[in-house]
C-alpha cells in the first residue's frame, strides 16, 4: 500500500516550474529524480547560451524522457526568452514546466532571477541541482576552492581584457587564484568558443601597457578544456609555454594561480599535463599603492628640502617659526609613510604621504 501511494504521487501532475541542472556530463548525467520530473512535464525548455548542448544530445534527451519529435518535445530557448520570463512563468501557473540548464542551474544569475520572480508571483517552483562546472574545474585541477577570488569572463571584445586583467591583479594582491571563463556563443550557423591563446595574447598586450605584473609570459596558469567530456584536457604551465599549445574545441577555462599551498603544487603536477614548475605569481605583481608611495616619498623629500631652504627669506621670525613647525610635521608624515610601507599598512602609508604633500603645498601658498 505504501509503495502504491508513492507511485500515485509520482504519476500525478502539478502546476510547477522546475529548474533542472544538466550537470557536466550531458544527458547521461541527469539524475533519476530529474528524469522522473521531465517525463511528466508538459513542456521542457532547454537553454544552451551558458554552455554548449549539441543537437544529438537534444535528440537523446527527447528519446530518454519519452517525447516524440514533432509533438511536445524539448524546446531550445534563447537568453532573451528567459530574461523576459513572462511566457514561461505564465505557463507554469497551469502546467508543469521544466527548464534545463548546463551545470548547476543557479550558477547563472538569469536562472536565479527567474526563480525569484516565480516566488514573488506565488508560482510554485523547485530546483534540482546538477554538478557545477565551476566546482568541477577547481576539483579536477587539485586547487583549493577557498583560495579563489572573484571569477570573471573574457570575450573577444577588446575592452573585456581590461576588466579581466584588473580582476587578476586584485586577486593576486590578496594571494588568490582567478578563474577566467572564456566566451561561448551558440550562433545560428556555428558554435563559437574563444581560443585561450587569443585570450592570453590580449592579456599579454595589456601587461605591456599596464606593467603591473599581473599577466606576463612568466605567469603560471592552468587551461581546462571540455570538462566532463571524454576528451577533456588540463594543461598547466607558464603563459609563454601555454600560448603555443593546441587546446582543441571548447569550452575552455583559464585559471591564473595565486599563492600556492604545497598540496596544490603536488596536485597540479599529478592531475594536469604540467609543462613548467608551478610558481608563485604573487611575487611578480607590483602593488600600485606601494609603487605610488615609493615614487612620491623622494619627491616629497625634495620639495620639503626646497621649502626649508626658502625659510631664510621669510621677513619675520614668527612666520619662520610657523613654517618650521609645518615642515617638521610634513617630515614626520613622510617618515610615517615609509614605516607603514615597510609594515604592509598601505592605506595608512598613502594617507601619510598625502598629508605631507598637503602641508608642503599649503605652506607654499600661504594657506
Amino acid at each position: 500500500m505504501r509503495l502504491q501511494r508513492i507511485i500515485i504521487y509520482r504519476a500525478s501532475k502539478m502546476d510547477m516550474l522546475w529548474i533542472i541542472g544538466l550537470g557536466i556530463y550531458g544527458v547521461r548525467g541527469l539524475s533519476l529524480h530529474s528524469l522522473d520530473v521531465l517525463r511528466r512535464c508538459d513542456i521542457v525548455y532547454v537553454e544552451r547560451y551558458t554552455s554548449s548542448i549539441t543537437d544529438d544530445e537534444l535528440h537523446d534527451l527527447d528519446r530518454l524522457i519519452g517525447k516524440e519529435e514533432g509533438k511536445t518535445n524539448t524546446i531550445v530557448v534563447q537568453r532573451w526568452f528567459l530574461e523576459d520570463g513572462r511566457q514561461i512563468l505564465e505557463k507554469a501557473r497551469s502546467m508543469e514546466i521544466a527548464l534545463i540548464a548546463y551545470g548547476d542551474p543557479l550558477i547563472a544569475t538569469t536562472h536565479t532571477d527567474l526563480l525569484v520572480r516565480a516566488v514573488k508571483k506565488s508560482i510554485k517552483a523547485n530546483v534540482i541541482h546538477g554538478v557545477s562546472g565551476i566546482s568541477s574545474l577547481v576539483g579536477e585541477t587539485g586547487l583549493h576552492m577557498y583560495k579563489f577570488g572573484r571569477t570573471v569572463t573574457i570575450t573577444s571584445e577588446p575592452q573585456s581584457a581590461v576588466t579581466v586583467y584588473g580582476t587578476i591583479y586584485d586577486n593576486l594582491i590578496l594571494g588568490n587564484h582567478t578563474m577566467v571563463l572564456t566566451e561561448y556563443k551558440d550562433g545560428s550557423e556555428e558554435v563559437f568558443f574563444l581560443d585561450p591563446k587569443i585570450a592570453l595574447s590580449s592579456l599579454l598586450e595589456l601587461e605591456r601597457d599596464q606593467k603591473s605584473g599581473a599577466c606576463h609570459e612568466e605567469t603560471f596558469a592552468v587551461i581546462v578544456s571540455r570538462i566532463g567530456l571524454k576528451d577533456e584536457k588540463k594543461i598547466s604551465g607558464k603563459i609563454k609555454s601555454l600560448i603555443s599549445q593546441d587546446f582543441g574545441e571548447g569550452p575552455h577555462t583559464i585559471i591564473v594561480t595565486g599563492l600556492f599551498h604545497f598540496a596544490e603544487i603536488d596536485a597540479l603536477k599529478a592531475l594536469t599535463t604540467n609543462i613548467d614548475e608551478p610558481t608563485d605569481n604573487t611575487s611578480h605583481v607590483h602593488n600600485k599603492s606601494a609603487n605610488m608611495i615609493e615614487r612620491y616619498v623622494p619627491k616629497a623629500r625634495t620639495e620639503l628640502s626646497k621649502a626649508r631652504s626658502a625659510l631664510e627669506n621669510e621677513p619675520t621670525s614668527t612666520e619662520r617659526g610657523r613654517l618650521t613647525e609645518i615642515f617638521n610635521n610634513a617630515e614626520n608624515y613622510i617618515e610615517d609613510a615609509v614605516r607603514f610601507l615597510r609594515t604592509g599598512k598601505l592605506e595608512l602609508a598613502v594617507l601619510s604621504i598625502g598629508y605631507a604633500e598637503g602641508l608642503i603645498d599649503a605652506a607654499r601658498t600661504g594657506e
